[in-house]
This record gives C-alpha cells, structure tokens and sequence, in this order.
C-alpha cells in the first residue's frame, strides 16, 4: 500500500466518505502539506451512477493504471478532504495527468459558478 505522504494528484483512493459508512473511490486533486498539520488530500468522489449531467465519465484510456471494474463518474461538486492514513483503505489506481487536470478544472468551474 501507497503511505499516505506519498500519495499524489491523480491517484484514486477508497477514502471514508463524509456521508457514508463505507466509504468510496475518490480522485486526489491536491495535496498540500500544513506546518503544523501534515499532508492534506483534497479530493473529489467517484461514483458508478451519474446523479447528475455534469458528472464526469471516465474512459479506460482515461487510467494510468487499471481501470476501476465499473464504468465510473468524476463528481466534481463533491469535495472531501481526507486528514490521516486512517480516512484511506487502499491505493487503487491512478488516472492520467490531463485527465486530473480536466477534473480540476470543472470542479473549479462548478464550484466558482
């Protein structure tokens, strides 16, 4: 397993997510180290339904990696930070760099509108 300070953009994690028990994959955008607080995953989830027209399909060409099993979606409006090695079960897989941008890009859109 990836340490959690080793953890990069681009890299899909099964983290805890805030509205559920148990948890889901999630895409890192970001991770920005605090002096007094460590490494911080800024994140958005990943879902197998996509709840909304601006959800965000991701292709097989799409991974750096292997592919999640399911067809998945990128939901840019649902940003979580994960604190601790504790919020992340496993390193999964990885998606391209373009891929992470384009991601970043549209949450930052979605959010800013």
């Amino acid at each position: 397993m990836t340490a959690f300070d080793e953890l990069e953009r681009g890299d899909i994690v099964w983290g805890t997510d805030p509205l559920s028990d148990i948890g889901c994959p999630m895409l890192v955008l970001g991770t920005p180290r605090f002096p007094n607080h460590g490494v911080k995953l800024i994140t958005v989830l990943i879902s197998t339904k996509a709840y909304h027209e601006e959800s965000l399909t991701l292709r097989d060409d799409d991974y750096e990696g292997d592919p999640l099993g399911e067809r998945s979606h990128v939901l840019p409006w649902s940003l979580a930070t994960l604190n601790s090695a504790v919020e992340v079960e496993l390193h999964m897989t990885s998606l391209i760099e373009e891929r992470t941008e384009y991601v970043a890009t549209q949450s930052i859109v979605y959010i800013s509108s």
